[in-house]
Protein backbone atom coordinates (compact mmCIF):
# COMPACT_ATOMS: atom_id res chain seq x y z
CA UNK A 1 0.00 0.00 0.00
CA UNK A 2 1.14 3.47 -0.63
CA UNK A 3 2.25 5.35 2.24
CA UNK A 4 -0.85 8.09 2.71
CA UNK A 5 0.09 11.44 3.90
CA UNK A 6 -2.18 11.53 6.44
CA UNK A 7 -4.28 8.43 8.47
CA UNK A 8 -6.00 9.65 10.94
CA UNK A 9 -8.20 7.35 13.76
CA UNK A 10 -10.32 8.81 16.10
CA UNK A 11 -12.57 7.17 19.04
CA UNK A 12 -13.03 7.91 22.56
CA UNK A 13 -11.55 4.45 23.17
CA UNK A 14 -7.68 4.28 21.99
CA UNK A 15 -8.15 0.44 21.43
CA UNK A 16 -10.80 0.99 19.14
CA UNK A 17 -9.29 3.52 17.23
CA UNK A 18 -6.12 1.37 16.52
CA UNK A 19 -8.16 -1.62 15.61
CA UNK A 20 -10.29 0.14 13.15
CA UNK A 21 -7.06 1.73 11.65
CA UNK A 22 -5.97 -1.29 11.18
CA UNK A 23 -8.79 -3.28 9.13
CA UNK A 24 -9.11 -0.04 7.21
CA UNK A 25 -5.82 -0.17 6.15
CA UNK A 26 -6.20 -3.95 4.93
CA UNK A 27 -9.60 -2.82 2.92
CA UNK A 28 -7.31 -0.31 1.47
CA UNK A 29 -4.67 -2.67 0.40
CA UNK A 30 -7.29 -5.36 -0.34
CA UNK A 31 -9.06 -2.81 -2.53
CA UNK A 32 -5.90 -1.36 -4.16
CA UNK A 33 -6.62 2.04 -3.32
CA UNK A 34 -3.73 3.18 -1.70
CA UNK A 35 -2.24 5.32 -4.87
CA UNK A 36 -5.53 6.90 -5.14
CA UNK A 37 -6.10 7.95 -1.23
CA UNK A 38 -4.09 11.07 -0.39
CA UNK A 39 -5.51 11.17 3.21
CA UNK A 40 -8.33 10.31 5.56
CA UNK A 41 -9.86 10.75 8.62
CA UNK A 42 -12.38 8.35 10.53
CA UNK A 43 -14.29 9.61 13.40
CA UNK A 44 -16.04 6.53 15.51
CA UNK A 45 -18.64 7.91 17.98
CA UNK A 46 -19.98 4.83 19.61
CA UNK A 47 -22.24 6.55 22.19
CA UNK A 48 -24.14 8.12 19.25
CA UNK A 49 -23.31 4.78 17.00
CA UNK A 50 -22.01 7.13 13.96
CA UNK A 51 -18.75 6.52 11.74
CA UNK A 52 -17.68 9.04 9.88
CA UNK A 53 -15.18 9.61 7.07
CA UNK A 54 -13.44 11.95 4.81
CA UNK A 55 -11.10 11.64 2.14
CA UNK A 56 -8.90 13.52 0.28
CA UNK A 57 -7.83 11.60 -3.47
CA UNK A 58 -4.59 12.21 -5.01
CA UNK A 59 -6.13 12.97 -8.13
CA UNK A 60 -8.04 11.28 -10.86
CA UNK A 61 -7.47 9.65 -14.31
CA UNK A 62 -9.67 11.31 -17.09
CA UNK A 63 -12.03 8.93 -18.89
CA UNK A 64 -10.67 6.67 -21.49
CA UNK A 65 -11.80 7.03 -24.90
CA UNK A 66 -10.83 4.05 -27.67
CA UNK A 67 -8.69 6.54 -29.83
CA UNK A 68 -6.72 6.82 -26.44
CA UNK A 69 -5.44 3.24 -26.99
CA UNK A 70 -6.35 1.86 -30.65
CA UNK A 71 -5.86 3.23 -34.15
CA UNK A 72 -8.85 3.13 -36.47
CA UNK A 73 -9.10 2.93 -40.00
CA UNK A 74 -10.64 1.31 -42.93
CA UNK A 75 -10.60 -2.57 -43.02
CA UNK A 76 -10.49 -4.48 -46.43
CA UNK A 77 -13.54 -3.78 -47.65
CA UNK A 78 -13.32 -0.26 -46.95
CA UNK A 79 -16.96 0.64 -47.59
CA UNK A 80 -18.19 -1.58 -45.22
CA UNK A 81 -15.50 -2.11 -42.67
CA UNK A 82 -13.79 -0.28 -39.58
CA UNK A 83 -10.52 -1.63 -38.52
CA UNK A 84 -9.32 -0.95 -34.35
CA UNK A 85 -5.88 -1.62 -34.22
CA UNK A 86 -4.95 -1.76 -30.70
CA UNK A 87 -1.95 -0.04 -29.12
CA UNK A 88 -2.53 -1.57 -25.42
CA UNK A 89 -4.97 -4.45 -24.61
CA UNK A 90 -5.98 -3.58 -21.01
CA UNK A 91 -9.40 -2.11 -22.08
CA UNK A 92 -10.09 -4.88 -24.66
CA UNK A 93 -12.51 -6.50 -22.92
CA UNK A 94 -14.78 -3.60 -21.93
CA UNK A 95 -14.34 -2.36 -25.97
CA UNK A 96 -15.92 -5.72 -27.11
CA UNK A 97 -18.77 -5.45 -24.71
CA UNK A 98 -19.39 -1.52 -26.19
CA UNK A 99 -19.10 -3.07 -29.88
CA UNK A 100 -21.13 -5.65 -29.42
CA UNK A 101 -23.96 -3.99 -27.80
CA UNK A 102 -23.88 -1.39 -30.76
CA UNK A 103 -23.24 -3.50 -33.46
CA UNK A 104 -24.00 -7.08 -32.49
CA UNK A 105 -21.35 -10.04 -31.81
CA UNK A 106 -21.57 -11.34 -35.64
CA UNK A 107 -20.45 -8.14 -37.02
CA UNK A 108 -17.30 -7.95 -34.86
CA UNK A 109 -14.42 -9.72 -36.07
CA UNK A 110 -10.78 -10.50 -34.18
CA UNK A 111 -8.34 -12.01 -36.82
CA UNK A 112 -5.41 -11.17 -34.75
CA UNK A 113 -4.66 -10.61 -30.56
CA UNK A 114 -4.66 -6.47 -31.42
CA UNK A 115 -6.87 -6.17 -34.50
CA UNK A 116 -10.49 -6.25 -34.48
CA UNK A 117 -12.81 -5.63 -37.53
CA UNK A 118 -16.18 -4.10 -37.63
CA UNK A 119 -18.45 -4.60 -40.20
CA UNK A 120 -21.17 -1.86 -40.65
CA UNK A 121 -23.36 -0.91 -43.18
CA UNK A 122 -22.82 3.00 -42.29
CA UNK A 123 -20.46 5.42 -43.80
CA UNK A 124 -17.01 4.34 -42.16
CA UNK A 125 -15.95 7.81 -42.33
CA UNK A 126 -18.59 8.58 -39.78
CA UNK A 127 -17.98 5.15 -37.97
CA UNK A 128 -13.99 5.92 -37.09
CA UNK A 129 -14.67 9.30 -35.88
CA UNK A 130 -17.77 8.28 -33.42
CA UNK A 131 -15.49 5.36 -32.20
CA UNK A 132 -12.60 7.28 -32.09
CA UNK A 133 -14.62 9.41 -29.25
CA UNK A 134 -16.31 6.41 -27.91
CA UNK A 135 -16.18 6.01 -24.03
CA UNK A 136 -14.74 2.88 -22.65
CA UNK A 137 -13.95 3.39 -19.22
CA UNK A 138 -14.33 6.04 -16.52
CA UNK A 139 -11.34 5.36 -13.49
CA UNK A 140 -13.57 7.82 -11.67
CA UNK A 141 -16.96 5.99 -11.44
CA UNK A 142 -14.92 2.55 -10.81
CA UNK A 143 -12.91 4.13 -8.33
CA UNK A 144 -16.13 5.75 -6.69
CA UNK A 145 -17.52 2.16 -6.44
CA UNK A 146 -14.22 1.07 -4.84
CA UNK A 147 -14.50 3.90 -2.34
CA UNK A 148 -17.83 2.64 -1.33
CA UNK A 149 -17.24 -0.83 -1.00
CA UNK A 150 -14.12 -0.08 1.15
CA UNK A 151 -16.32 2.70 3.57
CA UNK A 152 -18.96 -0.23 3.70
CA UNK A 153 -16.19 -3.11 5.42
CA UNK A 154 -14.64 -0.33 7.39
CA UNK A 155 -18.12 0.39 8.72
CA UNK A 156 -19.32 -1.20 11.83
CA UNK A 157 -21.79 -4.16 11.99
CA UNK A 158 -25.35 -2.76 12.09
CA UNK A 159 -24.35 0.73 10.49
CA UNK A 160 -27.19 0.38 7.72
CA UNK A 161 -28.15 3.86 7.66
CA UNK A 162 -25.89 5.29 5.18
CA UNK A 163 -24.83 8.83 3.03
CA UNK A 164 -22.07 9.23 0.58
CA UNK A 165 -20.97 11.87 -1.40
CA UNK A 166 -18.02 12.37 -4.01
CA UNK A 167 -17.34 15.50 -5.72
CA UNK A 168 -14.09 15.95 -7.92
CA UNK A 169 -10.79 14.79 -5.71
CA UNK A 170 -13.09 13.99 -2.09
CA UNK A 171 -14.98 11.53 -0.88
CA UNK A 172 -17.55 11.29 2.33
CA UNK A 173 -19.04 8.58 3.63
CA UNK A 174 -21.28 8.62 7.12
CA UNK A 175 -22.87 5.72 8.95
CA UNK A 176 -25.56 5.03 11.54
CA UNK A 177 -27.47 2.35 13.06
CA UNK A 178 -30.18 5.62 13.26
CA UNK A 179 -31.63 7.84 11.62
CA UNK A 180 -28.96 10.02 10.04
CA UNK A 181 -28.89 13.69 11.38
CA UNK A 182 -27.73 16.59 9.36
CA UNK A 183 -25.26 17.82 11.58
CA UNK A 184 -23.38 14.13 11.35
CA UNK A 185 -23.20 15.16 7.45
CA UNK A 186 -21.86 18.64 8.39
CA UNK A 187 -19.30 17.46 10.56
CA UNK A 188 -17.83 14.82 7.69
CA UNK A 189 -17.45 17.73 5.45
CA UNK A 190 -15.81 19.99 8.45
CA UNK A 191 -13.21 17.09 8.97
CA UNK A 192 -12.91 17.37 4.60
CA UNK A 193 -12.03 21.29 4.70
CA UNK A 194 -9.49 20.25 8.22
CA UNK A 195 -7.59 17.87 5.49
CA UNK A 196 -7.78 20.05 2.77
CA UNK A 197 -5.89 22.37 5.25
CA UNK A 198 -3.41 20.38 6.58
CA UNK A 199 -0.55 21.12 4.37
Amino acid sequence: MDALETFVVESAVPQEAEAYRSIIADVISELVLGGAIGRIKVVLRPEDSLFQMAILLRGSQPPVRLGDFADLGYGVMERKEVKISLREEKYLPELLEKLWARYGRGQVLQPERKTLVVRQDEDPGKEIEYLGGMLIADPKQSLQSRLIEMAIRSTPEGFRVRYHSMKENSFIFVASEDTLKPEWIQEAHQMLAELREAR
